[in-house]
């Protein structure tokens, strides 16, 4: 089992001075500000919607919320910065107001956008493009000292598609994080979580090979997210799409779990809690 594994996983978290702990494994609900999301449910893009999103996450068991205005999808529209910052802010600004203790994290990969946004209240920056879209971003996490969600993605939205090639996935993943992380310890970045980027710039064969062999990021020592919420490696297995992918969902979280994830990024929040507590009574 993962919990059995002799490596010495950091498992807390500062956030704007709350300690969270992760040994037991926590769930962060997507709340999505756009308008062209890859799942229409997800879509929240109001403020009055994303409240009542936030509401609901939160009663159901997220520990975290992860807000987004740029949609990430494979060929998805790129938006000037000040878009996303118009669309992103006053939900931040709304949910800190509403939720004074829920932990809010921001999901961009543009620096100035990431410290408006922590400026606002948010607590964590989650930024797909592990630094890469962005020369600024570690500089930035350091000098705000959030923690830092490092996913690995090749290219961007619009061109990841073509860049979904590798001789060895697992290997050239393990080894971007190894380079990004120590560029970020040396600025003095304290918390750092680790996300394979289930989806980004990587084929069907790539995600499970990923999904096998997770537990073998632990060598890291760094916290791991999961976020394979109704992606497409699981309905285009399957059959049908995003909106019928929930089962499926829940199974390869389950599975996530048993492979040493310690966040399970979902749309789903009641029902990966539920795994969540399932998967730890088998413990």
């Amino acid at each position: 089992m993962a919990k059995d594994t002799f490596f010495r996983k950091k498992i807390t978290l500062n956030a704007g001075g709350k300690l969270i702990n992760l040994a037991a494994p926590k769930v962060m609900g997507i709340i999505n500000i756009t308008p062209d999301s890859f799942y229409a449910t997800s879509r929240k893009p109001s403020v009055d919607e994303a409240l009542q999103q936030a509401q609901k996450m939160l009663a159901d068991g997220a520990a975290f919320l992860d807000i987004g205005a740029y949609s990430s999808r494979p060929g998805a529209v790129d938006i000037t910065a000040a878009e996303e910052a118009d669309r992103l802010l006053p939900v931040i600004e709304a949910i800190v107001a509403a939720f004074p203790d829920a932990v809010l994290s921001v999901d961009t990969f543009r620096s100035q956008v990431a410290e408006a946004a922590v400026k606002a209240g948010a607590h964590l920056i989650n930024d797909i493009s592990g630094g890469t879209l962005d020369a600024g971003m570690f500089a930035t996490v350091a000098r705000l000292q959030v923690p830092y969600i490092l996913m690995h993605m090749k290219g961007t939205p619009q061109n990841m598609v073509q860049m979904a090639q590798y001789d060895d996935v697992f290997n050239e993943v393990l080894d971007y994080f190894v380079s990004k992380y120590q560029q970020l310890k040396q600025l003095g970045v304290h918390d750092v979580i680790i996300d394979p980027g289930f989806g980004f710039a990587k084929k069907q064969e790539h995600n499970y090979a990923l999904m096998k062999r997770m537990q073998d990021f632990d060598i890291l020592e760094l916290p791991l997210l999961a976020g394979i919420s109704r992606k497409k490696m699981i309905y285009g297995l399957l059959g049908g799409t995003a909106a019928d992918a929930l089962n499926g969902t829940t199974a390869l979280n389950t599975i996530a779990l048993s492979k040493g994830a310690n966040i399970l990024r979902v749309h789903d929040v009641k029902e990966a809690v539920e795994a969540v507590k399932i998967w730890e009574a088998c413990q």
